[in-house]
C-alpha cells in the first residue's frame, strides 16, 4: 500500500489529483491536505507527496507567505534522511522549476495537469518508492558477543575499523564486533562507500563533503582520503540519482 498526500489549498484541484491517482494501477491510500499547517498537524509519513508550491500556510488562507509549499518541501527534506517521500510539485507557474531542484523533487507538473504526463510521472514515482522499500529490507547480520543481531542498512550511519574490530555507528548507538572492513565493503556495496581505510559510510547519510572531509547526518566529521575523493563523488552522485 503506497501512502500518498495531496496538498493543495484548492478543493477542486485536490479532488482532481486524487481522481488521477485512483485511475493508476496501484494500491494507494490517499490523504488530502488544504494547508501547510494541516499537513504538519497530521504528523504522518507518506511515500509520495503531490505538493502545490503556492499552497497557503493555514486553512483560512491568511497565513502569510512565509510558509508555502516550497517551505514545506524544505522542512520535509530537513528531516531524517532515512525515510524521505517522493515530492512531485503541482503548480500554475513555470518560474519555480529551478527551485524544485533544491529539494530533490522528482517532477514538476504544470496546471492544468496533462493526464498522460501525470501517468508517466506517477509510474516513475511508484518505481522509485518500490526500489527504496526493497532497499529498506536489507540487513547486516553481526555478532556482538555471543548473540547474533540483524541491523538494517538504513539504520547505520557509518562503520569504522578499530583494533581488529568494526564499530557500527547506528541510530540506536554504537555496536562493536570482530570483522574486517574489507569484507563489509563488498557486502554493503552500492549504498556504502569506503572513503578512507578506516571508514565505510552510508551514502544515504552524507550531509556535506569537501576534498578532505565528509560530514555525516549524525554530525560526525570523517577523514576523506585524497586518492578516494574523485571516485567517492562519482559514487555519491550515482547513488543519489
Amino acid at each position: 500500500m503506497i501512502k500518498i498526500a495531496v496538498c493543495d489549498d484548492e478543493k477542486n484541484v485536490r479532488a482532481y489529483v486524487s481522481s488521477l491517482v485512483k485511475k493508476q494501477n496501484a494500491a494507494c491510500e490517499i490523504t488530502e491536505y488544504a494547508s501547510v499547517d494541516e499537513y504538519l498537524a497530521g504528523n504522518r509519513e507518506h511515500d509520495i507527496i503531490f505538493l502545490d508550491i503556492e499552497m497557503s500556510s493555514s486553512p483560512s488562507g491568511n497565513g502569510g507567505t512565509d510558509k508555502n509549499g516550497m517551505w514545506l518541501a524544505k522542512e520535509i527534506r530537513s528531516r531524517d534522511k532515512g525515510k524521505q517521500p517522493v515530492i512531485i510539485f503541482v503548480t500554475g507557474y513555470e518560474e519555480y522549476v529551478y527551485d524544485a531542484f533544491d529539494v530533490d523533487a522528482l517532477q514538476y507538473l504544470i496546471k492544468p495537469i496533462n493526464t498522460q504526463k501525470f501517468a508517466e510521472v506517477f509510474d516513475r514515482a511508484v518505481k522509485k518508492v518500490s526500489a527504496e522499500q526493497e532497499q529498506q529490507k536489507k540487513t547486516l547480520l553481526i555478532m556482538p558477543g555471543d548473540t547474533k543481531k540483524a541491523v538494517a542498512w538504513n539504520d547505520i550511519y557509518y562503520l569504522e575499523s578499530r583494533n581488529h574490530k568494526v564499530v557500527l555507528y547506528t541510530k540506536e548507538g554504537e555496536l562493536e564486533y570482530y570483522a574486517r572492513l574489507e569484507d563489509l565493503e563488498t557486502e554493503l556495496q552500492g549504498q556504502f562507500y569506503r572513503i578512507h581505510r578506516g571508514y565505510l559510510v552510508n551514502l544515504s547519510y552524507v550531509d556535506e563533503y569537501d576534498k578532505t572531509e565528509v560530514r555525516m547526518a549524525n554530525g560526525d566529521k570523517l577523514l576523506l582520503s585524497r586518492r578516494k575523493y574523485n571516485d567517492f563523488v562519482k559514487a555519491y552522485l550515482r547513488f543519489m540519482r
